[in-house]
């Protein structure tokens, strides 16, 4: 779902180049979704996976976390995003692995128990794909993160809140925020990658407008 299309040209009818399609039209029904959202957790999954002794990847995923959105339908750069992820809600399905990583060999979820992302710039890439980048927060360091975005649309549902639907990923390195425990493998190579990739599908309810 684009937020804009270009303006065709007067006299052929098709899209105008890049280059000279600088003025871009809002479209009146999207900009409608302009407003304040709140991330709905169980329509919503916050996700990773990171390759184990070099030969496979581990899946997991944050089960609490709470976050809002602002939408500027007529000028996405005029978005935001804000989010808290409580790092004791790691889980990937493996209960000795999940401890492991809580403990301060990873993150110190006592010690630091939020996660946390909030926007600095949002743009348009093309179409229904966008880019968000923020300040990501982990273990007291806090690096920017860039997020490439795609937009699934907005509905209805049975209840008659009005939703919007994203799925985007990033990939990062987690020695950047202080996580470098790591085990040398007997065949060479490491036990944990320093490269994980994340994963948002994210489900967002529109606030009732205020009376």
């Amino acid at each position: 779902m684009a937020l804009f299309h270009r303006k065709r040209t007067a006299d052929t009818g098709t899209t105008a180049p890049a280059a000279t399609a600088a003025v871009l039209d809002a479209d009146p029904a999207l900009a409608a979704l302009t407003g304040d959202y709140t991330i709905d957790p169980a329509h919503s999954s916050i996700g990773f996976t990171v390759r184990h002794a070099m030969v496979t990847n581990v899946r997991g995923a944050f089960g609490d976390y709470e976050g809002t959105l602002h939408l500027d339908g007529a000028d996405p750069s005029r978005s935001t995003a804000s989010l808290d992820v409580k790092i004791a809600s790691i889980d990937t399905g493996i209960a000795d692995r999940d401890g492991h990583l809580r403990s301060a060999d990873f993150f110190d979820a006592e010690t630091f128990p939020l996660m946390t992302f909030r926007s600095t710039a949002a743009e348009q890439v093309s179409g229904d794909r966008y880019r968000i980048t923020g300040d990501l927060t982990l273990r007291d360091v806090t690096k920017p993160l860039t997020i490439d975005l795609e937009c699934h649309g907005s509905a209805t549902d049975v209840y008659g809140a009005e939703r919007v639907g994203f799925e985007g990923s990033a990939e990062i390195l987690r020695s950047d925020w202080g996580l470098t425990w790591n085990a040398a493998l007997e065949t060479g190579g490491v036990m944990v990658s320093d490269k994980v990739k994340l994963f948002f599908d994210i489900s967002a309810v529109k606030a009732a407008p205020q009376a």
